[in-house]
């Protein structure tokens, strides 16, 4: 089974989120910031990373460039899931090493073809 770490400092947020990956057939990993997630990833690397931006401690766009900068860092397909919607957050995502890019809120059709997009289903 593929895992998928949702990183988002709201439990709502992760939790809506792995009910829909759930469904698909991912095992979830959870992380409350990008600090967290990234001592996850060393731990135990996913398939799959759905990333928040603004979190505290550390963001979604600092997590990403430690990531893909680590050993084993460039396998995860990752997808920002954020309320960040202007075309410079979506750059600098996409330059840091994003796969794809969602828009909060989101259902499980936008999370299934994303996923699709990306290969993961």
């Amino acid at each position: 089974m593929k895992k998928c770490l949702v990183v988002d400092d709201s439990s709502v947020i992760r939790k809506v989120a792995r009910r829909v990956l759930e469904e698909l057939e991912f095992e979830i990993l959870e992380a409350g910031d990008g600090q967290q997630a990234l001592d996850q990833c060393k731990v135990d690397m996913p398939e799959a990373i759905l990333l928040d931006w603004n979190m505290p401690v550390m963001d979604g766009l600092e997590f990403l460039v430690q990531l893909r900068s680590s050993e084993n860092g460039a396998k995860p397909k990752v997808i920002f899931c954020t309320t960040e919607n202007d075309i410079s957050h979506i750059a600098q995502a996409v330059q840091a090493g994003a796969d794809e890019y969602i828009m909060k809120p989101f259902d499980r059709e936008i999370l299934e073809n994303k996923f699709q997009e990306v290969g993961l289903l």
